[in-house]
């Protein structure tokens, strides 16, 4: 005779209809109310209104701008914002990558200069430093580099190389503590095992360390060189042309100087606009293996948006 457990009502899933014989009723789900969203909303809207009220109602000729957009010599400027911004960052980034390995260093004469030419180079202003790069003639009159090179340095300082030095050793000051913070972001257990594997230091820092520093790098990077498009205007006072110059001479010949400076800020901001979506994405590559999830994209985050101010309903 077999015993008989009892394991109690067995459990059934609910059916549809209730005990009484009536279905359920679905769940209609409400969204939240945000009524500060919506008031905050307007009232940005209403002053951005007003704001582009008052400079239409301005005395600028608005179809000078237009017609001057593209004019030659702007657009000739404007080549010359993008080359030598390029150009000293690019500058910057190998003086910047150099100064932090020597900052590193455990050798007190290479971290001494390192740290001298950081502190001086962020310490002294940038326009202070074209100056002087311009002015410098008047303390070396020939440039004499032995049997490599000799000239004068009226003619080796032309407003591109007074420009390029000046942006570009003041740009790989920052770029020094940047890159600097990025490697010490790095686990020291990286180094070590690359060194257990034989590495010698050269190679652990360009195979390993700069790899990976490259996260924490890359989002400063992009904001000095979107900062470096516009601290590239300040060249203009060693006489080179570029977007603010060219934008300038023209305002002042024609009498059109409002004008000729809405010109530059519009350029500004799509050159800052370019560089920024770049920049974006740039990041989101990078941050490939470190995040579970990539940041959004634009559209994605535009998306989202919309998709807020629709109601939606909860399945059944």
């Amino acid at each position: 005779m077999t015993d008989k457990i009892d394991k109690g009502p067995a459990a059934t899933p609910p059916a549809g209809p209730g005990a009484s014989g009536t279905p359920y009723e679905a769940i209609k789900a409400i969204p939240v109310r945000h009524y500060g969203r919506w008031i905050s909303g307007v009232v940005v809207v209403a002053l951005l209104g007003w704001l582009v009220y008052a400079f239409s109602q301005g005395n600028v000729i608005w179809a000078t701008v237009g017609d001057k957009l593209f004019d030659p010599a702007i657009m000739s400027g404007l080549g010359n914002t993008v080359i030598i911004s390029v150009s000293a960052m690019a500058l910057g980034l190998v003086l910047g990558i150099l100064f932090a390995v020597m900052r590193l260093s455990k050798n007190p004469v290479t971290n001494s200069v390192a740290w001298l030419y950081i502190w001086f180079f962020r310490g002294t202003p940038v326009y202070v430093q074209l100056l002087v790069w311009f002015n410098l003639s008047l303390i070396f009159q020939y440039i004499n580099l032995g049997p490599i090179y000799k000239n004068e340095t009226v003619d080796v300082m032309t407003p591109f190389m007074v420009a390029l030095l000046g942006l570009g050793l003041n740009e790989g000051a920052y770029m020094a503590e940047i890159v600097r913070a990025g490697i010490q972001s790095v686990d020291e257990g990286q180094t070590e095992a690359a060194h257990a594997l034989g590495m010698p230091q050269t190679k652990t820092m360009a195979r390993v360390v700069l790899p990976q520093a490259m996260r924490v790098i890359i989002p400063p990077t992009g904001n000095e060189f979107i900062n470096m498009l516009k601290t590239s205007s300040l060249v203009s006072a060693v006489q080179y042309t570029e977007l603010l110059r060219a934008s300038s001479n023209i305002g002042n010949t024609a009498g059109a100087i409002m004008e000729m400076l809405f010109v530059a800020s519009v350029w500004y901001l799509a050159l800052t606009s370019v560089f920024s979506v770049g920049q974006y994405y740039l990041e989101r590559r990078f941050a490939r293996g470190s995040t579970r999830n990539l940041p959004p994209t634009p559209f994605q985050r535009l998306r989202a948006n919309l998709n807020m101010f629709r109601r939606t309903e909860v399945a059944r």
